[in-house]
């Protein structure tokens, strides 16, 4: 069964810089498209950054443009979202997808999700 597990959450402060990792297993990696969003409490899920198939091209999400980078690791199975300048409204639980599709940002396009790993910011 496809599984997709994400880690590397925590408590940091304004400034500062984190990297996520999603390990995914139970799919052939490098035909998926994989997809960052975020959702913080009482708010919909947001769409943060996704990387293609080869991993050439990104889209990220206009509130973490220039600060927000995916990269992805087909040997290990794995995407990662390295965040910089950590905002406090980047507080969110992170969730990692993949998708059979191009590139997309929205949450129909992905077909498999991971649990999420709690991302907390304090000012």
């Amino acid at each position: 069964q496809v599984q997709l597990v994400a880690s590397g959450g925590g408590l940091v402060q304004t400034g500062d810089s984190l990297r996520l990792s999603c390990v995914a297993s139970g799919l052939t990696f490098r035909t998926y498209v994989m997809g960052w969003f975020r959702q913080a409490p009482g708010k919909e899920r947001e769409f943060v950054g996704a990387i293609t198939r080869s991993g050439v091209g990104t889209d990220y999400g206009d509130s973490v443009k220039g600060r927000f980078t995916i990269s992805r690791d087909d040997a290990k199975n794995t995407v990662y979202l390295q965040m910089n300048s950590l905002k406090p409204e980047d507080t969110a639980i992170y969730y990692c997808a993949a998708g059979r599709g191009r590139i997309a940002t929205a949450l129909n396009d992905y077909n498999y999700w991971g649990q999420g790993t709690q991302v907390t910011v304090s000012s």
